[in-house]
């Protein structure tokens, strides 16, 4: 578990970033508010992505791309999905070995969660604190946690 202040989110997410690579599945879980979109802007900020990422909330994938960022990343927002067969219909697995997928709302994807995502629980520690937990799959050991 890590505990941080919201002005030490940047940080996170570089730590983040450096970890990296292309085939990798983030998971964001947490309740609305909780900073699943922040933490993925920041994420993508230490990508190199200038200026703010929009909330995929409508478009559900947002896609990014070299030079833009370092690494080509699907920012993807699932809430609006209902049925996870939905799911089925957005592509996100055509490229999978090539780019990095963040999910928020991972949940909603039943059984198609990738078994080698990096799911990542985000509470509220307090106002101005969250709490960040991993579950860890064998494909991050040595990376988790991140440096």
């Amino acid at each position: 578990m890590i505990e941080y202040g919201l002005d030490e989110i940047g940080l996170l997410g570089k730590r983040i970033a450096r970890s990296l690579q292309p085939g990798d599945v983030v998971g964001l879980t947490g309740s609305l508010g909780a900073g699943k979109t922040t933490l993925a802007r920041a994420i993508l900020a230490a990508l190199g992505l200038e200026g703010e990422a929009p909330s995929p909330s409508f478009a559900i994938v947002q896609p990014y791309a070299p030079p833009e960022v370092t690494l080509p990343v699907l920012h993807v927002d699932l809430y609006r999905i209902e049925d996870a067969a939905e799911i089925d219909e957005l592509g996100l697995f055509d490229d999978s070995a090539h780019q990095v997928l963040l999910i928020e709302w991972p949940e909603r994807m039943g059984q198609r969660v990738p078994a080698e995502m990096l799911n990542l629980t985000i509470d509220f520690a307090d106002e101005a604190r969250r709490r960040l937990t991993a579950t860890v799959p064998p494909a991050w050991e040595g990376r988790w946690p991140p440096q």
